[in-house]
């Protein structure tokens, strides 16, 4: 819209025949959300960062303090452990965070506490193998050898 306000229009009409003629141009149909209701958000108190919350949760992105974010990664850390095909990766995945969790256990970042201790490689192992075994109830029991 390069075209100015002549002297002596109002500024009113003036905006109501710029928004008239774009709408015979159809420079307002198929615009994202049309026809669609008004977000939520307009019902909620005004928050400043808005935009970047909306931003963030577009992008998939969060902002964690450092030591939830560790928490938060221990936690996939034991889980891929457990899923992992075999046990060098289980214990290559728990040696991984473990290093992580005594860096921040020696070296805490502000905010709250970390609330973790390494984890016992040997155990998350031994649990790794007893998840890993068949649970099968349906199998028929050996019989007992008769005496010849």
């Amino acid at each position: 819209m390069t075209e100015r306000k002549p002297p002596g229009v109002p500024f009113e009409s003036w905006v109501d025949r710029q928004i008239q003629d774009a709408q015979r141009r159809g420079e307002f149909d198929g615009l994202p959300g049309a026809g669609e209701p008004l977000p939520a958000a307009l019902e909620a108190p005004y928050d400043e960062l808005w935009w970047i919350k909306r931003k963030m949760a577009r992008e998939g992105l969060s902002v964690l303090p450092p030591t939830l974010a560790l928490r938060k990664e221990a936690e996939d850390a034991l889980t891929a452990a457990y899923a992992a095909p075999s046990e060098r990766i289980v214990r290559k995945i728990i040696t991984d965070v473990n290093v992580k969790i005594r860096d921040m256990m020696f070296k805490p970042p502000p905010g709250p506490p970390l609330g973790r201790k390494p984890y016992d490689v040997e155990e998350v192992v031994r649990q790794w193998r007893k998840r890993r075994e068949p649970t099968d109830t349906t199998a028929p029991e050996p019989e007992p050898e008769s005496p010849a």
